[in-house]
């Protein structure tokens, strides 16, 4: 498994998946943790939730009887690679505070 950096929209969407969550959950979750700075559209959700699931980050969890909606979950991969990103993260902000003395 090699590390890439995540965008925002995928670093939030992966934090929301923790609990199995549908789509419509997700996009409201992203916008709360943003502070409603990051507004998912939803063809990106959506587009986004397929590479997700291709690179095996998240799987699609049973859906209630009767119920259109589908819910999704974090798997240990994509813990995994939320991990790597936080440790890139603090990288940056321990540079940035150390080199503009803060």
């Amino acid at each position: 498994m090699s590390y890439q950096a995540l965008t925002e929209a995928v670093y939030y969407i992966l934090l929301s998946l923790t609990k199995p969550m549908h789509g419509y959950g997700i996009m409201q979750n992203v916008d709360q943790l943003s502070n409603g700075r990051v507004k998912l559209a939803a063809g990106t959700l959506y587009g986004a939730i397929n590479t997700l699931l291709e690179k095996g980050w998240i799987i699609a969890v049973s859906e209630e009887k009767g119920s259109r909606k589908k819910e999704y979950l974090i798997t240990a991969q994509g813990k995994a690679m939320l991990r790597a990103e936080i440790i890139r993260l603090e990288e940056l902000i321990e540079n940035g505070n150390r080199i503009l003395e803060v």
